[in-house]
């Protein structure tokens, strides 16, 4: 049976880097990736470039998705374009109505799709929140601490209810939803990375966050099976293990500079306007309380689905990322946004 796989969020890394892998594989018939710019080439050792993926330029938030996926007999729906930080034009409002609006909208295109039958969704561990009343571990059932209010993680979570609105409506489609912990590795920009390349790092003062991170070569294959295998269910994704923020700092040979919850929050704010230039922000209102109350959860039943284990465990994939921050590597500015 052929296979005609559409991909969102194909101009940044990890949704990239999906649509090549996909593209490789000799039992996919087509690959069509889909995003407001085209996407980058690939330029990690060993990936794949685009290939056989074809781009077409959409908005998520029109309707002329679902003219994409009738026109095109889409039958899986990889959907990669959250967005973990406000859009460099737009701030928060444009982010949300990408977040949401946009999954809104190809929601409603794949349930009047005769064709559609699997959609899998990237979501993120940020729903489960941080807080002092949290469990030691969450798994996928585990109801949040304290429900997330603001940014992202609240997106996720709208994002979420929707989605498990259209599996009840089109029990016919198989439905995978995929919470990740936050991805590392050596193509990865986002809010956390750009938090611990600082020079100095600053820490809330009392606290020592447990963290987990997922490579992005286990991100991809996670994926790349869910795209073409029947999983249905909510699953988390992670490396193995755990490591504190000490932990990280020292692996990274960073000085840190222990402040009031107050302070670190005016920090990153200082730290955002002095270095705009180059890509970094202040710490929103949910990284600063990952950044005290930290966030683990259980990776069981992705582990049971697919028989399979991540090649990197959390702090493998950490130390990836460090040692491709060295003297003589890009700087994370030169991949801002993908």
């Amino acid at each position: 049976m052929t296979q005609t796989v559409l991909v969102t969020g194909v101009s940044r890394h990890i949704g990239a880097r999906v649509a090549s892998v996909l593209a490789a594989d000799p039992a996919i018939d087509r690959v069509i990736g889909v995003d407001t710019v085209p996407p980058p080439s690939l330029s990690r050792d060993g990936g794949v470039p685009p290939g056989r993926t074809e781009f077409v330029r959409v908005d998520l938030r029109s309707p002329d998705i679902a003219q994409v996926i009738a026109a095109a007999d889409i039958d899986t729906v990889v959907h990669m374009s959250l967005v973990s930080a406000p859009l460099r034009s737009g701030g928060r409002a444009l982010m949300k109505e990408h977040n949401v609006i946009g999954t809104m909208q190809l929601l409603g295109a794949c349930q009047r799709s005769a064709t559609v039958r699997r959609v899998v969704i990237r979501s993120t561990t940020a729903v489960y929140g941080s807080s002092p009343h949290d469990p030691a571990v969450f798994a996928e059932d585990s109801e949040p601490g304290e429900h997330p209010g603001h940014g992202y993680a609240k997106d996720a979570s709208e994002v979420e209810g929707y989605v498990r609105g259209f599996a009840r409506r089109r029990a016919d489609v198989v439905v995978s939803t995929l919470r990740f912990a936050n991805f590392m590795g050596p193509g990865i920009d986002s809010p956390l990375t750009r938090y611990l390349t600082q020079p100095v790092l600053p820490t809330v003062l009392g606290f020592d966050p447990r963290l987990q991170f997922v490579h992005e070569d286990d991100a991809v294959e996670v994926l790349r099976r869910m795209a073409t295998e029947d999983h249905p269910g909510t699953f988390n994704v992670a490396g193995d293990g755990v490591l504190l923020l000490s932990q990280c700092a020292r692996r990274a040979g960073l000085p840190t500079v222990p402040l009031p919850a107050p302070a670190f929050r005016l920090m990153g704010d200082l730290m955002g306007d002095l270095v705009k230039g180059v890509g970094l922000t202040g710490y929103s209102a949910e990284q600063v309380r990952l950044m005290r109350y930290g966030r683990v959860v259980d990776t069981t039943r992705l582990a049971t689905a697919l028989g399979w284990r991540p090649k990197f465990s959390t702090a493998a994939a950490f130390e990836d990322f460090v040692r491709s921050r060295g003297p003589s590597a890009t700087p994370l500015s030169t991949v801002a946004g993908r």
